[in-house]
């Protein structure tokens, strides 16, 4: 027997195949380069399942097999054949997750029996909704759920209409009009692209001159295309950012766990956004008390589309539960009664990005000793995301954020401790890490 999981960026096959005893795990990733021997998360490319002893608790996993796909546009340069992987994996790359009658005719092909979709366009796109017409079981938003992610002008009028806490804001396409509202308002200000931008879409400025070139940038430079064709100028909130998840079906919801992010490229925050430099969970910011107001005036009212990286990595880790168990009542719309068991303790991630990132980048430096990484402690994990084998079998670097390097213990300072240490053990002269991720949560302390 074998578990079955469709998932489009790797969301949760983490859980559901590391959770099932004595079965096979068949793996598939669409346009992926590299599968490692480790497990993966939402937008972090392919990998390699190892199946532990522990139980499936009950689901019936006859006739199935776990299929994860991811939706980048790289080329599959893994020198061990094409479409192979490591281990359980198999690399997919001629499979066009953005064309859903491609998608549904692997479904057919190989009995999938629940898909999972993580990135934004295929979400976006309407990817769901072609597979739920098909009846296939898919764990994911609407296409017309997904404008939630795909347009922030959308978001926020939704919170508008519903009474959801936001910042104030005003939407603009013209730049003269842009410039207008932000001389009559104020610096600091954020300045945001409307539609998706992989998170670097965003901008805090600090003086009107910055918040001007912002604008500039994306209104008549069209530094971020389309999605920049409408930016959103924000009031500027200063304090504590923090993530909340929560699993909903339509009619009820499940919290999940917190999360905190380290959006900004530099020590000490400092520097451009980008999609996320590393997490960890719980967040001790978010207390209880906090999560019960998030549910009643954010979560219920509406709801965020999709797990993000790297707060994906420090969930999935955290989480027991059969994973599976869960995402097919929330696809049928019975999550009412489900509950959710977490591991004691906390995780982090640390994200290791290719020097100039946000900005452009070098690819195709060679990175070493990632196996010895891993062996700094039976809790770490290696998560890799724009990684391949150069023509000597070397891992190089192929994106902007490369490896997710994560930890689990028993407290925030075990984490950290044993994250750098992982990361320590790596060699990689192209790349580069913050060195205070945790630094909200714990006494001020830096890896160097």
């Amino acid at each position: 027997m074998a578990c079955m999981s469709l998932n489009i960026g790797a969301a949760s096959s983490l859980k559901f195949v590391s959770n099932c005893q004595n079965h096979s795990a068949k793996l598939f990733l669409a346009k992926q380069q590299y599968c490692p021997s480790n497990l993966g998360s939402s937008n972090w490319d392919c990998f390699n399942l190892r199946v532990r002893p522990s139980s499936c608790h009950g689901f019936n996993t006859y006739k199935s097999f776990a299929t994860v796909f991811n939706s980048l546009p790289v080329d599959n340069t893994n020198p061990r054949g094409k479409g192979g992987c490591l281990g359980d994996a198999t690399c997919i790359s001629e499979l066009d997750v953005l064309d859903s009658s491609v998608v549904i005719a692997f479904c057919r092909k190989w009995g999938v029996g629940l898909v999972v979709i993580g990135p934004e366009a295929p979400l976006v796109a309407g990817l769901a909704n072609d597979l739920v017409k098909e009846g296939i079981p898919t764990f994911c938003p609407s296409s017309e759920a997904a404008a939630l992610e795909g347009s922030k002008n959308f978001m926020k009028s939704l919170c508008d209409k519903y009474g959801i806490p936001t910042a104030k804001y005003q939407a603009f396409t013209d730049p003269s009009a842009s410039k207008e509202y932000i001389k009559k308002e104020g610096a600091p200000i954020v300045v945001k692209v409307d539609g998706l931008a992989a998170g670097k879409g965003v901008i805090v400025t600090m003086t009107l001159e910055q918040a001007y070139e912002a604008v500039d940038s994306m209104l008549v430079d069209n530094a971020f295309g389309s999605a920049g064709s409408r930016v959103i100028i924000e009031e500027y909130l200063e304090g504590e950012e923090a993530s909340f998840f929560a699993l909903v079906d339509g009619e009820h919801a499940i919290p999940l766990e917190s999360a905190q992010d380290h959006k900004r490229v530099g020590d000490g925050d400092a520097g451009p956004n980008t999609g996320g430099m590393g997490a960890y969970s719980p967040a001790p910011v978010l207390t209880k008390e906090l999560q019960s107001v998030v549910m009643e005036s954010i979560i219920f009212p509406t709801y965020n589309v999709r797990f993000g990286d790297p707060e994906c990595q420090v969930l999935m880790v955290r989480l027991e539960s059969d994973l599976v168990k869960i995402l097919l009542p929330a696809c049928r719309g019975k999550l009412d009664g489900v509950s959710l068991d977490w591991s004691p303790g906390s995780a982090m991630v640390v994200v290791m990005a290719s020097k100039g990132y946000p900005g452009s980048y070098q690819k195709g430096t060679i990175i070493h000793k990632l196996d010895e990484a891993e062996q700094v402690a039976s809790s770490v994990k290696v998560f890799h995301a724009g990684t391949a084998f150069d023509a000597d079998g070397n891992f190089i670097a192929t994106g902007g954020r490369v490896l997710g390097i994560t930890a689990k213990g028993k407290d925030l300072e075990e984490d950290q401790d044993r994250a750098y240490q992982a990361v320590e053990q790596i060699s990689w002269p192209g790349g580069f890490y913050r060195r205070d991720i945790g630094w909200r949560a714990l006494p001020q302390k830096q890896y160097s």
